[in-house]
């Protein structure tokens, strides 16, 4: 046993994450050092080299470091590139609607998953927004929602890629489960950002449409490549059991190959030079998250043998919560006090593993309490930088998101009972 009790160690461990996040040290550095904290709180020393080890040497842990770097170094490589912008222009020539360019831009840049990301799309959002004269209240709203309505079944997303990790369900029942609340996302999105707003005509493109089309076809092949080879992944495993000719994947390094795959064709396509390749290498963000990845399992697997599951279990039937109250509350309120999805999900499966099982029903509705609770955190990065370039205060923002938020809500806890 360690210094003290688990609840006890949780709880000294925790307002040190709070310090560091109000301070705004890096998530990799906070959930590790936090990790580390709690170890040491609640652990002796050989069960802390054990969980040590048994971290860095899982292959579900090596797996989303690697998914995780290699999708970071492909967003950079699109920015670097300038396929980023290719994908943009292309798309606002093609669909000639700035009702469906401002909603649409927005969510492909978010496939691209950066922190702070959806400063890359507000100069986009801008130009096409200021033609529908949507105020700026409104284009900071849309901006933010739709950059974020893609990540609860995009695969290659960094939280999406933990979610799975942590609660071992499968890629394809999140997704499945998942797709409903985004539906109703989207029509929330056009509802609220686009009321009483009048559509306007496009002026005649500069190319033709066959060209705009060949240039979106080419910024967007690396990552249509990174989503057929998951599909792919996915049907050669469900032959597996008929098929004794098909050689087996495991399962863990899918995103990891795909991810690969990505590159290879942004580097086949694009043919960058030599230091533009490099330049990715020098950014802090791409170490940053790949060192969130490793903290959020790190601080899941201390979790995990500190026993505190039990004690929280045991603290949670003597209070009768019910499974959905935890599921929408806890990581709904953890994500919204970090500002980050991936920490509120770290500390929120080991602490429930002890009261609930993680069924993919269970896992969605945690994953999207997490999700939604963190869209509407005020240290939120992507609501700090699109509110700042729009020069927009929270107030006015808040009142399109909050109600955006509730409904979503909503139809996830819906989908939980109904599915």
């Amino acid at each position: 046993m360690g210094i003290v009790e688990p609840l006890v160690a949780f709880v000294v461990s925790f307002l040190f994450l709070g310090v560091m996040v109000y301070k705004r040290v890096g998530l990799g550095i906070t959930l590790t050092f936090t990790a580390t904290a709690f170890s040491l709180l609640s652990l002796d020393s050989n069960m802390i080299a054990d969980v040590f080890w048994e971290t860095m040497s899982d292959s579900i842990t090596i797996s989303l470091l690697l998914a995780t770097f290699g999708i970071m170094l492909l967003s950079q490589l699109y920015k670097e590139t300038q396929f980023a912008e290719m994908l943009s222009q292309s798309l606002s020539e093609i669909l000639k609607n700035s009702k469906l360019v401002v909603s649409v831009l927005p969510a492909i840049v978010g496939l691209l998953p950066v922190p702070g990301g959806a400063l890359m799309s507000a100069p986009m959002v801008e130009a096409e927004a200021d033609k529908l004269a949507l105020k700026k209240d409104r284009q900071t709203y849309v901006n933010i929602w739709f950059r974020h309505t893609i990540f609860p079944i995009y695969p290659m997303s960094s939280f999406f890629l933990l979610a799975v990790a942590l609660t071992g369900v499968s890629v394809v029942s999140l997704i499945t489960r998942q797709m409903p609340v985004v539906v109703a996302m989207v029509i929330l999105g056009f509802l609220i950002g686009f009321w009483r707003v009048a559509s306007v005509k496009h002026e005649p493109s500069k190319d033709g449409l066959g060209t705009n089309f060949k240039v979106l076809l080419k910024a967007f092949a690396p990552i249509l490549v990174m989503i057929l080879a998951i599909v792919t992944f996915n049907i050669v495993r469900a032959g597996e059991a008929f098929n004794p000719l098909v050689i087996p994947i495991d399962a863990t390094y899918d995103v990891s190959i795909a991810a690969l795959f990505g590159l290879v064709g942004i580097l086949l396509i694009a043919k960058p030079r030599l230091d533009t390749l490099l330049r990715p290498f020098r950014s802090r963000s791409i170490y940053e998250v790949t060192l969130a990845a490793f903290g959020a399992m790190l601080l899941r697997n201390v979790a995990l043998a500190s026993g505190i599951s039990e004690s929280f279990g045991r603290l949670i039937a003597g209070a009768n919560a019910s499974d959905v109250v935890l599921l929408l509350t806890l990581p709904a309120a953890l994500a919204f006090l970090m500002g980050t999805p991936s920490g509120g999900l770290a500390i929120s499966v080991p602490m429930l593993a002890g009261t609930l099982s993680f069924t993919p029903k269970v896992a969605s509705l945690l994953y999207m309490a997490t999700y939604l609770g963190y869209l509407g955190a005020p240290t939120h990065l992507c609501l700090i930088f699109t509110a700042d370039y729009f020069k927009c205060s929270l107030g006015k923002l808040y009142r399109y998101l909050i109600p955006s938020l509730v409904v979503s809500f909503l139809v996830a806890v819906l989908v939980y009972f109904m599915l």
